[in-house]
């Protein structure tokens, strides 16, 4: 049986690669094989079957059988399943665990001393980049709320307000609670969630959106280029600068112009 499209896409989206979905796709078919075997009837050049199928074995696809030649057995499809999740688990777990320990390790303090070091070389234009999609946008959010420590001043749109609310609340809750001061400029579109806002904020409201950017400790902003009305999520875009300069000269005024003018 010729494997569809769909059984292919739903083996990339569990993370096999090409020459993996087509190997143990080839070997299901064929049951038992040697490498040479496996990787004519599947199409992969010989040279690479060999890492492929050991990949696959790691990931709990394969089972290496110790012959001469070395053959390779497909596991049924669902006890390889079962297996793969119980790897990613175990590796999961065991990487959190690492984190862990190096975070509150001296070699964070090392690694803190190194990057504090370098930033007094970098110049202003190279602490920018742009972000794409609102799941890494929503990733540098949370990356530079975590990181405050004086303030956070904000300004957003309707839909921007219920991200905040959704995906950040938990966040700049614990980082108002150590003192940091938030501000927050929103459309008073939504009632519900600025009063749940207004709890871990100061809150005012705008009669009309402007636009959205964020401003950390009055050196780091995050810009966004793009209307979350027009645009998909996907296809969402913010510019993403360090740059006291930028902030207290410009951004900062303009948003404490926006603030003393709100209700």
């Amino acid at each position: 049986m010729v494997a569809t499209t769909e059984v292919f896409d739903t083996l990339k989206s569990i993370g096999l690669n090409l020459y993996e979905r087509k190997i143990f796709v080839a070997l299901l078919a064929k049951g038992v094989a040697t490498a040479a075997e496996v990787s004519e009837l599947a199409s992969v050049p010989r040279s690479r079957s060999y890492d492929v199928l050991q990949s696959l074995a790691d990931k709990g696809f394969v089972m290496v059988q110790p012959s001469k030649p070395i053959k390779y057995v497909a596991m049924q499809p669902k006890d390889a399943l079962e297996k793969t999740k119980q790897i990613m688990k175990a590796r999961h777990e065991e990487m959190v665990e690492r984190i862990n320990k190096l975070s509150g390790s001296p070699i964070m303090e090392q690694l803190e001393n190194i990057y504090s070091g370098g930033l007094n070389l970098v110049s202003p234009s190279e602490m920018t980049g742009t972000l794409k999609g609102s799941d890494t946008i929503d990733r540098q959010l949370r990356s530079v709320f975590k990181s405050a420590k004086s303030n956070i001043d904000i300004m957003t749109t309707e839909k921007g307000a219920k991200t905040l609310h959704s995906k950040h609340f938990r966040i700049l809750k614990k980082v108002s609670k150590s003192g940091v001061k938030l501000r927050i400029l929103a459309p008073s579109a939504d009632s519900q969630v600025l009063k749940s806002l207004s709890d871990i904020a100061d809150v005012r409201t705008l009669d009309a959106p402007i636009g959205r950017f964020t401003i950390i400790d009055d050196s780091n902003m995050l810009f966004s280029l793009t209307d979350d009305k027009e645009v998909h999520e996907t296809q969402d875009v913010a510019f993403w600068a360090n740059s006291k300069h930028a902030v207290r000269d410009i951004m900062k005024p303009y948003f404490d112009s926006m603030w003393s003018n709100a209700k």
